[in-house]
């Protein structure tokens, strides 16, 4: 189950509302939703929490690039939400290569055997038939880390450290909203 919230700074505090994410397929559609939820280009939070698995924090000053943290990227990662967050920006990969490999792959039979003709290792237990190991995962770039991933700093001037955020798991917006004194306007909408 999913829950995701808005908070949007405003000169009498914080306002909170929860929103559906149906229509939200791009980081960049996110970013138009916290937009159109700030008071005079102030500071947005966007919260999105796959139940007992990952959180992840949006923040959208103005016309800034948004800043993300994900308290658990491989969960994240398992999740239609969590993809959205998860930029090859964040993840440290060269913008569109994921895209460029599938379309390479799609054209060019790789391991050199035809359709439906059995590769000669998966018949010897060679390569083909292997287990994925550590070492693979290490070699592949886009496998996404276990564990937290992004802007630890991102609600550090807001009165939740980067040590604070990082041991935050089961009610984490609860913990986030008491730090930022919205934990009143957020109930009103949980």
């Amino acid at each position: 189950m999913y829950f995701a919230a808005l908070l949007a700074r405003t000169e009498d505090g914080w306002e909170a509302s929860d929103t559906e994410l149906d229509d939200v397929e791009t980081l960049s559609d996110l970013t138009d939703l916290a937009r159109e939820a700030s008071v005079d280009e102030d500071t947005v939070l966007v919260y999105i929490e796959q139940e007992d698995a990952w959180f992840g924090v949006v923040r959208v000053d103005g016309e800034e690039d948004p800043r993300i943290y994900i308290s658990d990227a491989s969960a994240a990662a398992r999740s239609s939400y969590g993809e959205i967050l998860l930029t090859d920006e964040l993840l440290g990969r060269e913008p569109g290569a994921e895209d460029e490999i599938a379309a390479l792959e799609e054209l060019v039979d790789l391991d050199g055997t035809e359709d439906g003709e059995p590769d000669e290792d998966d018949s010897a237990g060679g390569p083909s038939g292997a287990a994925v190991t550590e070492t693979d995962l290490e070699d592949d770039p886009d496998a996404v880390p276990a564990g937290p991933l992004g802007d630890l700093g991102v609600l550090a001037d807001l009165g939740v450290s980067e040590k604070d955020l990082l041991t935050l798991r089961t009610d984490a917006l609860v913990e986030i909203a008491d730090a930022l004194g919205a934990s009143e306007v957020l109930e009103a909408v949980r």
